[in-house]
């Protein structure tokens, strides 16, 4: 045997196959037995091959046709590499094959028809590559063969379902075709499949007639996915009653998706009898009518979508049978009446979207009944009456919406004091009147704060700039009075202010102008006086934000300018100058009583805690440098040198004696016990951690009053400062870089998840904590709410602050890039990292903050990028690829990188799945990016793709 495979070895390993990661170094040595080669199993008894598992080595190359010479074959796993070419026709040799995988490849052309004559094939997986033309009928006309699972989704597959009614396979339980370009209708042949189990035909060109009758005949269904394409229901497209009941006898029945195919009709009573349906998606249609009273009779649903057809008539009570129900999706229909009282008793609701509908009256007091409620969407209906105090009991709301109503009233104290808030309250655009209730200021977690267009007056507490995590407050039209309040001006992430339309006067706060993250300002339509210039965070502002403040001057274009005083300068000198004198005394007593505490501490560090410190660092091998060094490093940690802030303290930039550039994280001892524990993780993680994508620590310093991390300065800043660049210029990244900034990402996380010495879950992946060297090669940052786990169990206890619990205080990870599991009360997982990063994929592509588009559409970026894939993604993708390209590309690519931006999308929201089981690992998500990487740092070979003439399978 080893004679055999000896020459194919020499062809597979040489002259198609690159190995650039050493994975198959046995493979090359003389003195190695072939069956104790890398991904080689033997039989034991003939010592013949018979499995070859390759799967995620990073190889790259062609797949060999030399691979039939062995025979024995029963397992063959090339998936999840980088091979490139055919898939080889030879594999229709291979007869004891019983599974074969090559996904996640860069494989094109045809499917070869050969693969349909293997009599043993179980299982055949070619899904996440680029194989086109037409799928082989011979994949579906074997009757004696095995096969129960094919899985040929996610290419560029075209023409019709190749099923004939002489043929079927009798043993198939999985058939996945979804994103392809397959045209027709469903073959009516497919009824013949009597042991399917799984159909999923999502996001191609399908149309006629729903397949009433097909799925009537396949009694082991339990998942049909039918949207995104152009199916059309009975009768004209008037009746969808028959598509229904041919699903009632289906005992194993529980998904359905026929979202995004402009169904009409009314939904049926007959919907009443899929009893066992546990998820059901009809948005994005057209159907009109009431909501049949029999949809109570889905005991089990835990998912219900409506949303965006044309709904009309109440809301039926009877929804509160649905004790299960999770999620409810109504909005954007024409709903009618009150909301029913009865929803209020459905425990489990974890989010109810009733926005853009008719609804009146006023919102139930009962809804103070549903603990698990994470988001109320209730925008854009005639609702009245006040805003019901029971709310306040919801303790676990974070989104909480009720703008574009009649709402009148105060802001209840209750409402007002909602920690549980992290995304947003918006009560625009309603009548509510009354001051500002100063217990806003316990929001210490929430991102966005609309007020707009209601009749509140009052000041502006001043308490507001205890809003820590705030990034948008809108205040206009209203009747406020008085001044803004200095402290808004100290909230560290800060981006978009409205003031306008309001009787506010005083100067404007220096802090606002000081504030380097401010984006929007509008201070329009009061009575500010004084003088603006044009510096820092109002340098690119015009006369529109100040329009109506007839007493502002200033530098402003359009502002008139300042006069001269010059009746007060025999007044202000003299005052200048005592000033000046008294902060000199102030300052040097200052230094005195300084120094004498700094000696008794250094006596009691001394004693103790420099022995506490040697010991630390002696365990962790850091360098010593003292708290001094530090401070000459930093300036005296200037103003200057500070390079960012947050919750936990702020970061400065330094260089050290030796000319080493170095960034000092100094932490906010403030907020004592948090700190303790975010300084020990982020020292345990990067104690640990050794790997190319990860940031290394230079060092500590720890004392009673100053804890700080030393960490490499990266030269070219943060991820987030070349998305989002200041004054409003476009991304500074090609398409290029942005993939292998993401490949470095995921190969970072993947170590923490499958090779670091300890488990280690990073719970904060976003641009911001991504630092580009000066190569830019990305590095992930900030482990300060990481979590180390040991298989199922945690290190840190459990009682940590860091765990999801909505007593903490704690926002543990970022709001948009949050798992939905971790709201709903699960703890932390390589899951919710690998959610994270399918945001901060679909963020980089399309441009969006994760929290805008909560804040305009209501909805999670996941959702909003699924609503527009694959039918309206052209005008994204043409965005992306005019973002992301430099005058001096070739125009053929183009088209070449608006593919690859399709697949990033599309691994985006596979990693944003709402089911953590059906996300990919971050292994797998690395592999990917990897490819992709590979694919666009080839032009040459590109060219050669592009130019080539297609194969026809002659020799």
């Amino acid at each position: 045997m080893l004679s055999l495979l000896k020459p194919w070895l020499s062809d597979f390993c040489s002259s198609t196959v690159s190995d650039p990661e050493g994975a198959l170094e046995t493979w090359n040595a003389s003195n190695a037995h072939v069956c104790n080669w890398t991904g080689v199993t033997c039989n034991n008894a003939s010592d013949r091959i018979t499995v070859l598992d390759l799967s995620g080595l990073s190889l790259h190359g062609t797949i060999s046709a030399a691979l039939p010479n062995l025979s024995s074959l029963t397992i063959l796993d090339l998936s999840r590499n980088f091979f490139r070419g055919h898939i080889p026709s030879e594999f229709g040799y291979l007869f004891q094959l019983k599974q074969l995988s090559v996904s996640s490849n860069m494989l094109q052309g045809n499917v070869p028809g050969e693969l349909g004559s293997l009599p043993r094939l179980i299982y055949l997986d070619l899904s996440s590559n680029k194989l086109g033309g037409h799928i082989p009928a011979s994949l579906f006309c074997n009757e004696s063969a095995l096969l129960e699972y094919m899985d040929l989704s996610n290419n560029s597959l075209a023409g019709e379902i190749p099923l004939k009614s002489e043929c079927k396979l009798t043993k198939l339980k999985y058939l996945m075709l979804w994103s392809n370009r397959l045209v027709g209708r469903v073959p009516h042949a497919l009824a013949n499949y009597s042991t399917l189990e799984w159909l999923d035909l999502e996001s191609n060109m399908l149309n006629g007639e729903l397949p009433s009758e097909v799925v009537r005949n396949l009694p082991e269904l339990r998942i049909l996915y039918l949207s995104y394409n152009s199916f059309v229901s009975r009768d004209n497209n008037s009746n969808l009653e028959p598509f229904m009941a041919s699903l009632v006898n289906l005992s194993s029945f529980r998904e359905l998706e026929l979202a995004g195919n402009d169904l009409g009709g009314v939904i049926p009573s007959a919907i009443g009898g899929l009893s066992h349906l546990v998820l059901i998606h009809l948005d994005q249609n057209s159907f009109y009518g009431s909501i049949p009273p029999q949809i109570s009779n889905l005991a089990n649903l835990t998912l219900l979508n409506f949303s965006n057809n044309r709904l009309t008539g109440t809301i039926p009570p009877e929804l509160c049978r649905m004790q299960r129900l999770e999620r409810v999706y109504l909005s954007n229909n024409s709903l009618s009446g009150e909301i029913p009282v009865s929803l209020g008793n459905m425990s489990h609701l974890g989010l109810l979207d009733l926005s853009k509908n008719k609804l009146s009256g006023s919102i139930p007091d009962t809804f103070a009944n549903l603990s698990q409620l994470r988001r109320l969407l209730l925008y854009d209906n005639q609702l009245s009456g006040s805003i019901p105090p029971s709310l306040g009991k919801c303790v676990n709301l974070e989104i909480l919406d009720l703008s574009r109503n009649e709402i009148s009233g105060i802001i209840p104290w209750e409402v007002a004091t909602l920690r549980s808030l992290k995304l947003y309250m918006n009560l625009s655009s309603n009548h509510l009147d009354g001051p500002l209730p100063i217990g806003l200021s316990k929001m210490d977690m929430v991102l966005a704060i609309d007020l707009s267009s209601n009749n509140l007056s009052g000041t502006i507490p001043s308490q507001l700039g205890n809003c820590i995590a705030l990034e948008q407050l809108n205040l206009s039209g209203n009747g406020l009075e008085g001044p803004v309040p200095a402290s808004i001006g100290l909230l560290p992430y800060l981006r978009e202010l409205d003031v306008s339309s309001n009787k506010l006067s005083g100067q404007i706060p220096a802090s606002l102008q000081a504030l380097t993250t401010l984006k929007r300002l509008n201070f329009s339509f009061n009575m500010f006086s004084g003088n603006v210039s044009n510096k820092g965070a109002f340098s690119s502002l015009t006369m529109e934000a100040f329009l109506g403040n007839i007493l502002l001057c200033g530098t402003i274009k359009g502002m008139p300018h300042c006069r001269k005083k010059q009746a007060y300068s025999s007044f202000i000198v003299p005052l200048f100058l005592v000033l000046f004198a008294t902060s000199l005394v102030c300052f040097l007593t200052y230094s005195i009583v300084r120094w004498s505490k700094l000696k008794r501490k250094l006596t009691l560090l001394n004693q103790g805690d420099l022995e506490i410190e040697a010991k630390e660092e002696k365990e962790l091998k850091f360098p010593k440098i003292s708290y001094g060094q530090l401070v000459e490093a930093t300036g005296g940690f200037g103003a200057s040198n500070l390079i960012g802030s947050g919750r936990f303290g702020q970061v400065y930039k330094g260089v050290l004696q030796d000319n080493t550039r170095i960034a000092v994280k100094v932490l906010n001892l403030k907020i004592a016990r948090e700190i303790s524990v975010s300084f020990k993780r982020e020292c345990q993680v990067l104690r640990r951690a050794r790997h190319r994508n990860l940031i290394r620590i230079v060092t500590i310093c720890s004392k009673p009053d100053f804890k700080a991390l030393v960490l490499p300065l990266m030269s070219n800043g943060s991820l987030e400062r070349h998305l989002y660049p200041s004054h409003g210029l476009s991304s500074d990244l090609d398409l290029i870089q942005l993939v292998s900034i993401c490949s470095d990402v995921a190969e970072g996380i993947a170590y923490l998840h499958h090779f670091s010495p300890v488990t280690v879950v990073h719970c904060d992946l976003k641009p911001s904590n991504i630092l580009l060297d000066e190569d830019m090669t990305a590095l992930v940052t900030d482990f300060g709410i990481a979590k180390l786990v040991k298989g199922i169990d945690e290190i840190d206890p459990p009682t940590d602050s860091t765990s999801f619990s909505s007593t903490d205080g704690l926002l543990c990870g970022s709001v948009g890039y949050i798992a939905p599991e971790y709201g709903m009360g699960k703890r932390a997982s390589t899951q919710g990292d690998v959610y994270s990063f399918g945001v901060l994929l679909l963020e980089i592509i399309t441009g969006r903050r994760p929290t805008d588009v909560l804040f305009d559409e209501g909805s999670s970026l996941h959702e909003w990028v699924k609503s527009h894939y694959p039918s309206k993604l052209k005008p994204i993708v043409e965005q992306a690829v005019l973002k992301c390209s430099s005058p001096a590309m070739p125009i053929y690519y183009d088209k070449i990188w608006s593919e690859v931006i399709v697949e990033l999308i599309e691994l985006g929201l596979m990693c944003t799945q709402y089911n953590p089981s059906k996300r990919p690992s971050m292994l797998d998500v690395a592999h990917e990016m990897g490819r992709l990487k590979e694919y666009l740092s080839s032009p040459l070979s590109l060219l050669i793709e592009k130019v080539s003439p297609p194969d026809t399978g002659a020799s």
